[in-house]
């Protein structure tokens, strides 16, 4: 029983602030402990249910927040970006079922530090339909015939897995008060019950659906500004529906999952490139 497990920080009991979830904010190391908490509880469930072989990948940020002397080391970690997968770097067909751990509300919806890949992107829509990265994960997952079997975080994304994966289970770690403000379990009662959903989704994971990937895949990302988009133009096959909108088909999730990473880097490289500027008036 070989189980992956994608960790995000977000999505963590007792987190809610900017400073918190940034390198170099004063909350940032306690974040750190708190993400390797719910990371080791979610190995330990594994474990509990039967798995034979774990796979963490560092999801969040720069990817390099677990802190590697304190993980369970029953599991074997994935960590730095960038990489060609992102969050989802390392998942295989061989792998029995994916956890996402950690994990938040897409841009524009109402949950805590909720943004889809980047915080530069307004929105990100596959089908014309706005998507989480949980989502976008999950299809991926499915294009390697992996069910997503369980998903932590606020309220928020929870109720969203609930509706687009009913079949998976969610464990509400908080209830977001809103961007930067949120209502927690304390982080032990969050890891237990972590604990007890990974134990029983793993050993029910041979129970789980096989997932289905569209047939057409059509990605769609709000940048942050024209400059940002008029860059993304430069991506063979890209167009600019609007101002501020790149699209493209593509023929696999992961050239999703790759294009994603690109307008990523080119929206962050514009957004600088913007504030370079003004700073010179």
């Amino acid at each position: 029983m070989k189980v992956y497990i994608s960790v995000d920080m977000e999505g963590v009991a007792g987190i809610a602030t900017f400073d918190q979830i940034i390198r170099g904010g004063h909350g940032y190391p306690r974040a750190q402990e708190l993400m390797t908490g719910e990371t080791n509880a979610a190995i330990a469930g594994a474990f509990d249910g039967g798995a034979t072989s774990v796979l963490v990948n560092d999801s969040h940020g720069t990817m390099d927040n677990i802190i590697h002397e304190q993980l369970d080391p029953r599991a074997r970690l994935v960590f730095g970006s960038p990489k060609a997968q992102c969050m989802a770097e390392g998942l295989t067909a061989d792998c029995d079922v994916a956890l996402f751990i950690g994990y938040h509300a897409p841009a524009g919806a109402p949950g805590v530090l909720a943004h889809t890949f980047s915080s530069h992107f307004t929105e990100v829509r596959l089908g014309g339909h706005p998507v989480s990265e949980a989502e976008v994960n999950a299809l991926y997952a499915a294009s390697l015939g992996v069910p997503v079997g369980m998903v932590s975080g606020d309220d928020v994304i929870c109720k969203l897995v609930e509706t687009v994966m009913p079949h998976a289970r969610t464990v509400e770690v908080k209830v977001a008060h809103g961007f930067t403000a949120t209502n927690s379990l304390a982080p032990s009662v969050a890891r237990e019950a972590i604990r007890a959903a990974a134990a029983e989704t793993v050993r029910n994971a041979a129970s789980l659906p096989r997932p289905e990937v569209p047939g057409e895949l059509i990605l769609e990302v709000d940048m942050p500004n024209p400059l940002a988009a008029q860059m993304a133009m430069g991506v063979p096959g890209v167009t600019r529906p609007a101002d501020r909108t790149v699209r493209r088909e593509l023929d696999t999730v992961s050239e999703v999952l790759g294009l994603i990473n690109i307008n990523y880097e080119l929206a962050a490289s514009a957004t600088r490139v913007k504030e370079a500027l003004l700073n010179r008036r």
